[in-house]
């Protein structure tokens, strides 16, 4: 029997594994973290991550092939296949600060292989690092090496959370990068053959380690270059009162364009996209390719700007004041059908509102009280730290509360910001909630989900990103 080890039971290994193991019911598959709470929390009835359809496989195959333990060096040890799928954050303090991934947690993941290793092992790494990372796990497994052989691949995921467990079982492409050795071609082969269980060989695709590692941060490049244009060309439909869903379906039906990712939003937000831009320019710049790092980096401007541009088109309308008003957020997780709040744009949305004295109301059906106050006292980069090495819990911002829906939160507000695109927020009964909101009453939809007219018509002034402008914000400055 193969045994599978995972170091890193987060948003990554955990559905991942998860998947092989109901794929390969011949392959003993262990997932394990220093994490005690969050390895019990995987051994539960209520998992650490929401994800459709991740409890159904968790429960079909834990106690039988799946494993979640926190006792890494055992498993370690047992194992043939190792995945690292550990934090690679951005490096808060030090060269390459705000840029540069810190593999701080990689590089002591690889010395305890080296360290717990009594037979030859193939390293896979599964996190997003940035390229060349496999040439320094190499080599600090071949001086600690004890005579034993590692093989180091490259099999970065491609998961979209909300959709991960449907994308692993019909994955675009599974993509493996490893040594043009001999060596490096078989272990290449064994992994392709624990793949093969279930995906079509013509989409297993085996490159050199350095495309593998340089294809994940190129992909999330493009993806969020995509949102930086519609989102760009959202702002000037609002100046020249063109709709931009109408501009992206017109040039999404361009076969060499295509539709996806052209929704105009409050911006991207995720643990991949920002970081990994970041990544990509700073390795351009240590490559001497200064043109190329700025071309990157105005994709994630743009996404600052298209936040900063949102908190601006709140306040100017409003008076030019939120002090004192109460402002209903709905939505925190930085897309639906996830709870997951890394980056969210919400963050710095509801940030920039409480830097203008607003008192917001939150609610999320997925984001937990405690996670909403952690991301709003923590720091940009803190978050991708485990818990342990994060700053002290910072006191909760006296003008935030989070509530138990969306009604609640809306009661005797002035404006309602849509965050998060959930399904229930388009049906929500607007009619009730406009009942019970302070009058002038608004609407601020960052996701373009309500039915703006119908809105209109109750009696609310609408703001809809990239959408024609209301009369009332017509006469109003942009910025505040």
């Amino acid at each position: 029997m193969v045994k599978i080890c995972c170091i890193g039971a987060g948003y990554v290994g955990g559905p991942t594994m998860a998947v092989i193991a109901v794929k390969c019911p011949s392959i003993e598959v262990a997932v394990v973290d220093i994490s005690v709470s969050r390895i019990q929390a995987w051994n539960s009835d209520v998992l650490p991550i929401y994800e459709p359809g991740l409890d159904e496989v968790v429960k079909q195959c834990r106690g039988k092939n799946l494993f979640f333990s926190t006792d890494v060096e055992r498993h370690v040890a047992e194992a043939d296949i190792v995945f690292v799928s550990v934090n690679t954050p951005t490096k808060t303090r030090g060269l390459g600060a705000g840029k540069a991934a810190d593999l701080t947690y990689w590089e002591s993941a690889a010395r305890m292989i080296a360290d717990v290793s009594k037979s030859d092992k193939i390293v896979v790494e599964k996190s997003t690092v940035p390229v060349k990372t496999a040439e320094a796990i190499e080599r600090i497994l071949t001086h600690n090496s004890k005579g034993i052989k590692y093989q180091i691949l490259s099999n970065p995921e491609f998961l979209a959370e909300g959709t991960a467990i449907q994308d692993l079982f019909n994955p675009d492409r599974v993509l493996i990068g490893g040594r043009e050795t001999s060596d490096g071609r078989k272990a290449v082969e064994t992994l392709k053959s624990v793949y093969a269980h279930w995906v079509p060989e013509d989409k297993i695709l085996c490159t050199n380690l350095w495309s593998a590692e340089l294809s994940k941060l190129a992909a999330n490049a493009f993806l969020a270059q995509r949102i930086s244009s519609v989102n760009a060309m959202s702002a000037l439909c609002e100046a020249t009162g063109a709709d931009v869903a109408q501009v992206a379906h017109a040039i999404g039906t361009d076969s060499r364009i295509g539709p996806k990712f052209l929704k105009a939003s409050v911006g991207f937000g995720g643990s991949c996209f920002q970081k990994d831009i970041l990544n990509l320019i700073y390795i351009c710049e240590c490559n001497g390719l200064a043109e190329v790092a700025g071309y990157w980096r105005q994709v994630i401007k743009v996404n600052d700007y298209q936040k900063s541009r949102f908190v601006n088109r709140v306040v100017s309308s409003m008076f030019n004041t939120v002090a004192g008003k109460k402002v209903a957020i709905l939505g925190f997780a930085f897309k639906k059908d996830t709870g997951d709040t890394r980056e969210t744009a919400a963050i710095d949305v509801c940030k920039g509102l409480i830097g203008d004295k607003a008192h917001l109301r939150i609610y999320d059906p997925q984001v937990s009280e405690d996670q909403i106050q952690r991301d709003l006292a923590l720091n940009k980069f803190e978050w991708d730290h485990p818990a342990h090495l994060q700053p002290a819990a910072r006191e909760a911002a006296k003008q935030v509360s989070v509530v138990g829906d969306a009604y609640e939160a809306s009661k005797g507000a002035h404006a309602v910001c849509v965050m998060t695109e959930w399904e229930e927020f388009k049906g929500l009964d607007y009619g009730r909630i406009y009942e019970g909101m302070q009058k002038p009453a608004f609407v601020f939809d960052g996701r373009n989900v309500v039915d703006v007219e119908k809105l209109r018509e109750i009696g609310f002034i609408v703001y809809s990103i990239g959408k024609p402008l209301d009369p009332w914000l017509k006469d109003m400055p942009a910025v505040a």
